[in-house]
């Protein structure tokens, strides 16, 4: 919170990437591609719910259909997907789909760029 506030983290969630489809995210398909807030608190889970109606909401046209749940347990995920991005930048799914969010991310948040 001293660096970047929830509630900025949040915006930026439901900035870079779609929010409207259930259990999808671009090609990819299934249970672990849902949108989803995982909070380790009430104020947590309070800022996520607002954010939700009074920005996400707003800022797409299709409803948001975004899961806000507590937080239960973190799963690291395969050695293969640990640094993705930055391993496979060339990668036709990274040219195509994480390039355009990186870049709007720059276009609109770059006062949070160092």
């Amino acid at each position: 919170p001293k660096i970047i506030p929830y509630s900025k983290i949040l915006e930026i969630f439901y900035s870079i990437h779609d929010p409207t489809t259930l259990n999808r995210q671009g090609n990819d398909v299934g249970e672990e591609y849902r949108s989803v807030i995982f909070y380790h608190n009430q104020t947590q889970q309070k800022t996520a719910e607002e954010l939700t109606e009074n920005f996400a909401n707003k800022a797409w046209r299709d409803p948001v259909v975004t899961q806000i749940v507590p937080f239960e347990k973190f799963w690291p995920a395969e050695d293969y997907h640990q640094n993705f991005y930055k391993n496979n930048k060339n990668v036709g799914y990274c040219q195509v789909i994480i390039n355009p969010k990186l870049e709007k991310f720059r276009k609109e948040f770059k006062e949070l760029l160092r």
